[in-house]
């Protein structure tokens, strides 16, 4: 989902999880609608992946069961599924270690990699991704990219996205604007069309040379 700020991508997602409810049509998942599944089982369905990463003061096995009751080889499976194992495995006392809040000692792209493992160890069906690599720098964005494709693997993705190039691979990008679907197609198509998605493409290709 791409636009321009204050396009509606946010919104979309809120309704999705019903943080709030549509006033006119209906949202559906393999062809129910969403208010006839179950609050509780819709959110364990649905995880988030946000721009700003939540860890609290614990250990990194305590961040990623989040409540869970996994097993050391189920934590070890959540961090080698996003390419997490290698960095953590280098550090003191491994899964063991203890971060402070916020975990500052690890690196932007480490702290995205360990929400990314908490989310594969939830497994839900489907991934919301909100704008989840816009503030981390071009190089560590590579890092990044591995874990992404570990954590979507098998899953539905919906990638809220500011960095075009992290949904050149999407089977389907939508374009909103003002509230409204103004474009939809693959990230070729869409370029071939020399609309929106075009014109943020350029802007985009601009600010990063």
């Amino acid at each position: 989902i791409v636009g321009y700020t204050g396009s509606g991508k946010t919104t979309l997602a809120l309704l999705l999880s019903r943080m709030w409810d549509v006033q006119k049509g209906e949202i559906r998942l393999d062809g129910i609608p969403i208010k006839d599944v179950p609050l509780a089982k819709l959110r364990e369905a649905i995880r988030p992946v946000m721009q700003e990463v939540f860890l609290f003061s614990g250990s990194i096995s305590e961040n990623i069961a989040l409540g869970l009751d996994l097993g050391e080889n189920e934590i070890e499976q959540a961090l080698e599924t996003v390419s997490a194992k290698d960095f953590v495995k280098q550090l003191p006392k491994q899964e063991n270690t203890i971060l402070g809040e916020g975990a500052l000692t690890l690196s932007s792209g480490q702290r995205q990699l360990l929400s990314f493992a908490r989310v594969v160890a939830h497994n839900p069906a489907i991934v919301v991704l909100d704008e989840a690599t816009s503030s981390i720098d071009t190089e560590t964005e590579q890092l990044v990219q591995k874990g992404l494709e570990g954590l979507l693997k098998g899953r539905t993705s919906i990638a809220i996205a500011h960095r075009l190039s992290t949904i050149k691979k999407a089977d389907k990008i939508i374009v909103l604007s003002k509230g409204r679907l103004v474009e939809e197609g693959s990230h070729d198509e869409l370029i071939k069309k020399r609309g929106l998605y075009y014109a943020l493409y350029l802007l985009q290709y601009e600010e990063e040379r």
